[in-house]
């Protein structure tokens, strides 16, 4: 027996699973803990619901996700939005030394997913999939970059992604709080006296229908406009360029020439509200249609790749990164915050810190680094990087 869900259902059915995610996020301990977010919660349990009933022969459940692509280059769009360079010149040398140490991971996640993929004779895009893609990506990414990948021919793209980065997640809530005690113990390690001025972006105006339309319109024209330039640069180049990503880089452009000519015109109070939105039900949809059943046979190999990026994350943060951030208290914190983005995503390095500071005391220096390059600097390092990878082995 079959049921197939139409194109409104399935929005709707996606909103509600984010609101059920939501409310368990809340109660369930485990999952307030590690910042699982809550679409992936809601998603996924309408994933292994769905299973069921198809193991069982009772139904097969099949959904029209056709919208799912138009909120997520929403999302990526508002991204862009954010990424003004007044907040890269904050940071001064510390916030360098973290990029960079981003987009080498980005590299060697996507060497290690390859190589292990290879020798386990698996296509080398399900490696790409289980590495920066859903690695230092997270589950926004896995869904996009997926559903590029399964048009190059690779069955479940989506599906296994999206099974990495629940580990991911997972694994970096799990190893953050561990790894930073230990150097704090080792190094006999305190916070600074020094105070570091974080730039906080505020929004000192109401949201207004004129102001919200207006954010509308910015966030839409760099959509139309990405679409545009991404079409060309695939045309010009032949490279392999998922819509989105022209998007958000159109936006990145935008924001900075609004910073320097009219820099009200961007609200990014009504910008993150949208995109929060956006997130919210892309993910839902995308979780909700992962056929389980699918990467059934993949689930030792995803488990092993994922064990060596968190062992290989957890070496470069302790013996490479700490050093090179100043071996210092405030290097401990962003540390944590690495751990968490590097293997999750951006809340997730946030709730790493947070524990930490709450228990050992404060770092602006880590507030202010690591949620300006795990937000949208990281991508200017991934992206290519990721992007580059699928075109060598599509």
């Amino acid at each position: 027996m079959y049921m197939a869900i139409n194109q409104i259902t399935t929005l709707c059915l996606a909103v509600t699973l984010f609101l059920i995610g939501s409310f368990l996020v809340k109660r369930v301990g485990f999952l307030n803990r590690f910042c699982i977010p809550a679409p992936v919660v809601g998603g996924l349990l309408f994933a292994i619901l769905a299973t069921i009933l198809k193991g069982f022969d009772i139904i097969e459940i099949t959904l029209d996700t056709s919208l799912q692509s138009i909120f997520m280059i929403t999302f990526f769009t508002t991204i862009g939005l954010g990424a003004s360079f007044k907040l890269v010149k904050l940071g001064g040398k510390l916030l360098v030394i973290y990029w960079l140490a981003c987009g080498f991971l980005a590299l060697m996640q996507n060497v290690i997913g390859v190589s292990l993929a290879k020798v386990m004779d698996l296509h080398p895009l399900i490696g790409v999939m289980a590495g920066a893609v859903s690695m230092e990506g997270g589950h926004g990414a896995a869904a996009a970059f997926g559903e590029t990948i399964e048009g190059l021919g690779v069955p479940s793209a989506v599906s296994i992604g999206m099974a990495a980065a629940t580990c991911g997640l997972v694994a970096g809530g799990l190893v953050g709080g561990p790894v930073i005690g230990y150097l704090i113990r080792k190094f006999n390690l305190k916070p600074s006296s020094e105070e570091t001025e974080a730039y906080v972006e505020k929004s000192e105006h109401p949201i207004t229908e004129k102001s919200f339309m207006m954010q509308v319109f910015l966030i839409t024209f760099c959509m139309a406009a990405g679409t545009y330039a991404g079409e060309l640069f695939s045309t010009l180049t032949g490279f392999v360029l998922p819509g989105y990503v022209g998007a958000m880089f159109i936006a990145v452009i935008v924001r900075n020439i609004v910073d320097r000519f009219k820099p009200e015109l961007i609200n990014m109070k009504e910008i993150n509200l949208i995109g929060d939105i956006s997130l919210g039900i892309f993910l839902s949809m995308a979780l909700m249609s992962i056929k389980l059943w699918e990467i059934a046979d993949l689930a030792l190999p995803l488990f092993i790749i994922v064990l060596v990026q968190v062992i290989f994350i957890v070496l470069f943060a302790v013996f490479v990164l700490f050093r090179l951030l100043g071996k210092n208290y405030d290097a401990a914190i962003m540390v944590s915050g690495f751990l968490g983005h590097g293997l999750g995503a951006t809340p997730n390095a946030m709730a790493n810190m947070s524990a930490v500071v709450s228990k050992f005391g404060p770092s602006r220096k880590a507030f202010l680094i690591v949620p300006i390059v795990g937000a949208f600097l990281i991508d200017v390092f991934g992206m290519p990087i990721i992007i580059t990878t699928i075109n060598l082995f599509k």
